[in-house]
């Protein structure tokens, strides 16, 4: 990956242990400066360290990306420190309530809307401008619950299917000004807190972690579930020039889970 982002300028929101945090240091090995924003002060430092130590620099903004005053200093912050931004990768998410949609309250729907698209869409709007000024790139994390309609997962999908429809109109109507909008759709991610999860599932089976993930990869074509940083090296990819002539595309990256 590296010189792949050479010197640019890359924003990530959403930045947390896990898949944030492996974009974010992807994006620094890559060569990019990078901007972190999350709502957790404590790991917005935890990796600005990790971003330094590969030599590039990092500037951290505590965000809550539905807040209008956050988003502005998020935006105006990064224009300071860096003059310029090159890539926005909009990782920030929320989980809606996991029920079926007979049965779901239809204010836990909005909440996961409200996250999810709608501030999504408001952050990307305010880093259009620098975005535009740069002929950048604006990179959507979604999901691979758009590949399958199992059941309590129709208010998340909802809400990432209405997140991938957002990605590929933007990607039309900012397109004449040379910024490129693509998603990335990952499946499983093999980080905490899918290995909580398996630990969970175990204990309550009397079975080992091993034998949960086993079970599990036996259903993807790699036999094996994806890290957080394969699926970071998706996003970087999108995010350079190596991908100049890719917009309005979802990756999936899922180690052959869905064929798309």
């Amino acid at each position: 990956m590296s010189g792949l982002l050479q010197d640019k300028v890359v924003v990530v929101s959403g930045v947390g242990p896990g898949l944030g945090r492996s974009i974010a240091v992807r994006s620094a090995a890559a060569g990019a400066d990078v901007v972190l924003a999350a709502r957790t002060e404590a790991r917005l430092a935890e990796v600005a360290k990790e971003v330094t130590a590969l030599g590039r620099r990092a500037v951290t903004f505590r965000t809550d990306i539905r807040k209008d005053d956050d988003v502005e200093a998020l935006a105006e912050g990064a224009l300071t420190a860096f003059g310029r931004v090159d890539a926005l990768i909009n990782n920030a998410f929320a989980i809606p309530p996991l029920e079926k949609l007979s049965d779901v309250d239809p204010d836990g729907i909005r909440r996961g809307f409200e996250t999810n698209v709608l501030a999504a869409l408001a952050l990307t709007r305010r880093f259009l401008p620098a975005l535009q000024d740069s002929a950048g790139a604006v990179v959507f994390i979604n999901s691979a619950v758009l590949r399958h309609s199992r059941l309590t997962f129709g208010p998340y999908k909802m809400a990432k299917a209405a997140l991938l429809a957002l990605a590929q109109n933007l990607a039309t109507e900012v397109g004449p000004q040379g910024v490129r909008v693509n998603s990335v759709a990952p499946g499983y991610i093999w980080a905490d807190n899918l290995k909580w999860y398996f630990d969970y599932l175990a204990g309550e089976r009397g079975v080992t972690s091993k034998e949960v993930y086993d079970e599990t990869a036996a259903d993807l074509d790699l036999r094996r579930l994806p890290e957080p940083d394969e699926i970071a090296d998706a996003v970087v990819f999108l995010a350079s020039s190596m991908a100049s002539g890719i917009t309005g595309q979802c990756l999936d990256v899922n180690c052959g889970e869905w064929h798309h």
